[in-house]
């Protein structure tokens, strides 16, 4: 009688084959390998990789330009004519792009870490390409439209730079274990050697990047300036239509120290607040006068501007994302607000004590008060009772006939230039984009004596830079969000950072010396095994996967070699395991 014993015990490996079969769609264990991936399919876990890192800085740059959303919708109107929010298509691709790469990425991983062999499906490879080429399509798109914007991934790193850091150290700590089972594995190859030199300078590279890094934040506490004022630019338009009675109350619920606003003159002469070059986007304008909506809007008088309804495209449309949270009482009320005039505004800004600064916009040269704009203009502030150093001029043109005109109006300029220049100008309040506003700027104009206010300034890390910085004022369409920040995000001392850093540095260290350690031994375990032991322990159940391994391989080398045959070889499946057997037995 022949007796049957099992060489080799298959045990059920349920998360091998859902990561084999999700990443390469080898559901079976006959269709994995242990074998070195071939180079096309290391060229394209590159190109995985090189998808995961500019979805990477891709999601990083429009996570940081959420302080600017809103300019880039205004901005997308200017040149279609229509109002949409072209941020939420933008938002959603990346999220799903950014989901299923670094899904992919981290079954990669763990290939490699499980020693299997890479073998990307090519449904995934389509994917992969196609996320690729969107991505390198929307920053070619946008570094064309919206090219200034990239200054804020270099100033928001001031905010984030050493926590990234951080980040970026215990990332590259953790890929030191697929590291080291790569170099510590075999003979020495060009490979292992190059990998392990480039780990290490990247290594190394994080470990000094704090010489690089540098931070406003980075202080001591004590040099930290007051709390810088904040302006309510349009209002509060995050929570009103923008330039409306409504917007500059709830501006003032918020305890802003000055109003900020875009001034038009219409067509008899009546200053009044408008941000667009048209009243299309901000009025009913297409429904009162649909053939000369796309008319500038200081081509109408007073009285058709003001029969026009400013709040129904706020609720429409929801620039912000903030009708949902909005009362009814305030919906109603925001449904039926009217164009605001500058002096109903200098008269609001009288009452409540607040200062003034507007943009004045020039109307067309067929305009019949081309000539007289400026005049209108000081006509207004002096019709409205309000102090004139409450007033703050930022127009360049006339403005010595200005200052001539109305001497205490504060000269404020939105050129950066010399200080010698701006106080021949008289001129001691600057404002600026705060992608201009660099800290060294900031600090030299604080010692001149020069009043600096940043605009826009939506986001608290901003907020908090600049503060840290040493900005006297902000511009700010969301003054209750800025309203909530009570000091810096986060401050410390120098003593502090270092501390924390060459902790980090020191502990990242040790655990990849540890990894390193760990590997080689590990490995030269793996290699005391030789088939007779193997053979000799095959009936018992072992888990480790090393052995098991190493049982697949010698009984598959076999086969290959011709030593079992369908005579010799039968698949064992008695007591809920399969093995190959092998006949032929005594008793």
């Amino acid at each position: 009688m022949v007796k049957h014993q099992p060489l080799q015990v298959y045990e059920r490996q349920l998360c091998l084959s859902c990561l084999t079969g999700i990443y390469g769609c080898r559901w079976k264990r006959y269709q994995r390998s242990h074998d070195d991936s071939s180079k096309w399919e290391c060229s394209w876990f590159l190109i995985l990789c090189s998808s995961f890192l500019l979805l990477l800085v891709w999601s990083y740059f429009w996570w940081e330009a959420h302080n600017d959303y809103n300019e880039f919708n205004w901005l997308l109107y200017n040149r279609s004519g229509e109002w949409s929010d072209g941020t939420v298509p933008i938002l959603t691709t990346t999220l799903v792009g950014f989901s299923y790469t670094a899904f992919l990425m981290i079954l990669a991983f763990c290939h490699i870490a499980l020693g299997q062999q890479l073998n990307l499906y090519w449904i995934h490879k389509i994917g992969v390409l196609a996320v690729l080429l969107t991505t390198i399509t929307g920053v070619v798109s946008i570094d064309d439209l919206w090219r200034d914007e990239w200054d804020i991934v270099l100033i928001s790193l001031q905010s984030t730079g050493p926590f990234l850091h951080i980040g970026a150290v215990a990332a590259v700590t953790a890929l030191g274990w697929l590291v080291a089972g790569q170099v510590v594995r075999g003979d020495r190859t060009r490979f292992q050697v190059l990998l392990l030199l480039v780990y290490l300078f990247v290594l190394l590279a994080l470990y000094l990047a704090p010489f690089a890094i540098s931070s406003p934040c980075i202080m001591d506490r004590a040099d930290l300036k007051t709390r810088p004022a904040v302006i309510g630019r349009r209002g509060a338009p995050m929570l009103a239509p923008e330039n409306t009675v409504m917007s500059f109350n709830k501006a003032l619920q918020q305890k802003v120290s000055a109003f900020e606003a875009d001034v038009t003159i219409s067509m008899d002469g009546v200053p009044f607040l408008m941000r667009d070059q048209t009243l299309r986007r901000t009025t009913d304008v297409a429904r009162l006068f649909p053939k000369r909506q796309h008319d500038d809007a200081s081509l109408f008088n007073w009285t058709e501007i003001r029969s026009l309804n400013a709040g129904l495209w706020f609720l429409r449309d929801d620039p912000y994302w903030t009708v949902q949270f909005m009362s009814t009482k305030d919906r109603n009320r925001a449904g039926n607000q009217t164009v605001y005039s500058l002096l109903e505004l200098l008269r609001l800004a009288t009452r409540t004590n607040r200062s003034v600064i507007f943009s004045l916009r020039r109307p067309p040269p067929q305009h019949p008060r081309y000539q007289l704009w400026i005049k209108d203009v000081q006509k207004t502030i002096q019709r409205s009772g309000i102090q004139s150093e409450q007033v703050m001029w930022t127009l360049d043109w006339y403005r010595k006939t200005v200052r001539a005109a109305v001497p205490l109006l504060q000269q404020t300029s939105e050129e950066r230039l010399p200080v010698e220049e701006m106080k021949e100008r008289s001129s001691r309040t600057l404002s600026l984009h705060y992608s201009q506003a660099t800290v060294r700027e900031i600090r030299r104009l604080s010692r001149s004596n020069v009043s600096l206010n940043v605009y826009p300034v939506n986001e608290p890390w901003l907020y908090s830079v600049l503060w840290c910085s040493g900005v006297q004022s902000v511009s700010s369409d969301a003054p209750q969000i800025l309203r909530k920040v009570p000091h810096p995000i986060w401050i410390m001392s120098p003593d502090e950072y270092c501390l924390i850093w060459i902790t980090s540095d020191l502990i990242s260290a040790a655990i990849v010396i540890g990894i390193f350690i760990f590997q080689k031994w590990r490995m030269s375990g793996m290699r005391s095994y030789n088939p007779e032991q193997i053979m000799l322990s095959a009936v018992v159940r072992r888990p480790s996967r090393d052995v098991n391994i190493m049982k697949e391989k010698l009984i598959f080398s076999e086969i290959n070699n011709g030593v079992s045959s369908t005579d010799e070889l039968s698949l064992y499946t008695e007591h809920g395991y399969e093995g190959y057997t092998r006949d032929g037995i005594s008793r």
